[in-house]
């Protein structure tokens, strides 16, 4: 005779409380299809236009001259010069190694990542306000003009986005789900954000400022601090090496008028938003307003004591905007208020965004400068055996971009290059040294800041400025995008042969 068990009671499996407004049925298609959308039309936007006329601007080329430096080579690098963007750098080491140095090869990274944020939006938005709000969401955030710029930029601002949003979306379900394997991976995907870039940071310590403004219980915030714990743990010896060289962000000065309306326009339109939304949307409000105005706003703090605030360097801020449009765009369609106006509204945004802003951003104009114009500005004005001036020393890196442009002219301040020294400029010579170098050239090739820009006060420039009037005269300058190129010979040399 058979023995049965008697059956175990069956578990009660409680359904997680939809967002407000939130109402799927049998039918609706899965959460992935409502990330999918603006993952693809972030995709086909970046495509459009992705080389930009074959331009590179001056950020750029500092990823294209990393990237393609042998790995012994860039580890040294790294050690004295730009070791915030260290991970990224050994990334593009890897696709340039493999795929080649293209700008294809260059900018795509940045574009699958933009993409992949697109769809993180969607997956946030949806989880938070309902599956329509987050695509919404996803499809606002692909037409932000920022979006548009990073996801075309060899630069690794798409990247820390991309891992902001995903971390977020982790932190989201680590406090809904109370996972052990939820809060370690919260935590590894906001370290990779942070190594690629320092400021990531700052997210983590949005999502905690999320905890301790709402109701959340003592194991939600101990679990958060443990984690954020070991992110700055793993975080410090980076940011120990990365302060040794914080000559690389002397060019940083206080915000300007331009830089606190890039901060404060996006945060009232977030702030508009969030008014319209109910009382029930609080998850996504808070989360969004924290990712949408603390960065940004700590950032601009700390330039009282050291002019640190850059609108890249928390360019996740966006993901913030773009939750907030998706939830207040899906609140006021359910309530019917004037959906006529409110489609005509959408779809004059969407068009100002792809049309007078997308082409905009996709020439070299949109840039601080087109380094492919001045070496063919250098290609049309030198001759093998001219000398050349980089004016200040620093804008050597714009040759990078091009480096057979500059083949047979002879830098007349360059002491070391930028491979032999370890740097991202090269080392130039002492004042004296260049005096005299200069005063045995025929014909020098300058290439200057455009009109307007201030004057290096380092000795060595002003030594290059007083030999240049003193013993020179300007035979013609071409100016293009960001650049001036000037050639300068011996009085009554001007002659074209």
């Amino acid at each position: 005779m058979a023995l049965t068990r008697p059956a175990a009671p069956a578990r009660r499996l409680q359904a997680p409380a939809l967002p407000a407004g939130a109402i799927l049925r049998r039918s609706d298609p899965p959460p992935w299809l409502f990330a999918l959308a603006p993952a693809v039309v972030t995709l086909v936007l970046g495509l459009w236009g992705l080389t930009r006329r074959g331009s590179m601007w001056w950020d750029e080329a500092a990823t294209y001259d990393m990237a393609r430096r042998g790995l012994p080579e860039l580890l040294d690098a790294l050690a004295t010069v730009d070791a915030v963007h260290g991970l990224y750098y050994l990334l593009m080491h890897g696709v340039f190694a493999v795929f080649g140095d293209s700008l294809y090869a260059l900018r795509l990274p940045s574009l699958l990542a933009m993409s992949a944020a697109a769809a993180g939006v969607a997956l946030l938005g949806g989880r938070l306000a309902g599956p329509r709000a987050g695509l919404l969401a996803g499809v606002a955030f692909a037409l932000l003009p920022a979006v548009q710029r990073y996801a075309q930029e060899g630069r690794s601002y798409a990247l820390v986005c991309a891992a902001v949003t995903w971390s977020t979306w982790l932190f989201v379900r680590a406090l809904e789900e109370r996972r052990t394997r939820l809060w370690a991976g919260y935590g590894t995907v906001a370290l990779t954000g942070c190594l690629l870039h320092e400021f990531a940071v700052l997210a983590v310590a949005a999502h905690g400022a999320v905890l301790w403004v709402s109701p959340r219980s003592r194991r939600d915030r101990r679990a958060w601090t443990r984690t954020a714990g070991a992110v700055a743990a793993a975080l410090a010896p980076l940011a120990v090496l990365s302060s040794r060289q914080s000559a690389q962000v002397a060019w940083i000065g206080p915000p300007g008028a331009g830089a606190l309306l890039g901060y404060v326009v996006p945060a009232l339109a977030g702030l508009l938003c969030a008014a319209l939304l109910p009382a029930a949307a609080r998850p996504l409000r808070s989360m969004a307003l924290a990712l949408l105005i603390l960065p940004g706003g700590l950032l601009l703090l700390s330039s009282a004591i050291v002019p640190l605030y850059v609108s890249r360097y928390v360019l996740y801020e966006e993901v913030g905007l773009a939750l907030l449009l998706g939830a207040a765009l899906d609140h006021l369609w359910r309530r019917r208020c004037h959906r006529r106006l409110l489609a005509a509204l959408a779809a004059a945004g969407a068009l100002v965004a792809l049309v007078p802003v997308g082409l905009h951003l996709r020439g070299p104009e949109s840039r601080q400068d087109d380094l492919g114009a001045i070496a063919r500005a250098v290609q049309a004005q030198g001759r093998p055996g001219d000398g050349l001036l980089f004016m200040p020393g620093r804008r050597r890196g714009w040759q990078a971009a091009d480096p057979a442009a500059y083949a047979g002219l002879v830098d007349l301040a360059l002491r070391k290059d930028p491979r032999t020294s370890g740097t991202l400029y090269g080392m130039e010579l002492p004042p004296a040294a260049v005096h005299a170098r200069m005063l045995r050239a025929d014909r020098i090739i300058a290439l200057r800041d455009p009109v307007g820009a201030p004057a290096d006060a380092a000795r060595v420039e002003e030594v290059k400025r007083t030999v240049l009037r003193a013993h020179f005269r300007p035979c013609g300058t071409t100016e293009v995008h960001g650049a001036r190129v000037t050639v300068y010979a011996r009085p009554g040399r001007c002659d074209p042969a």
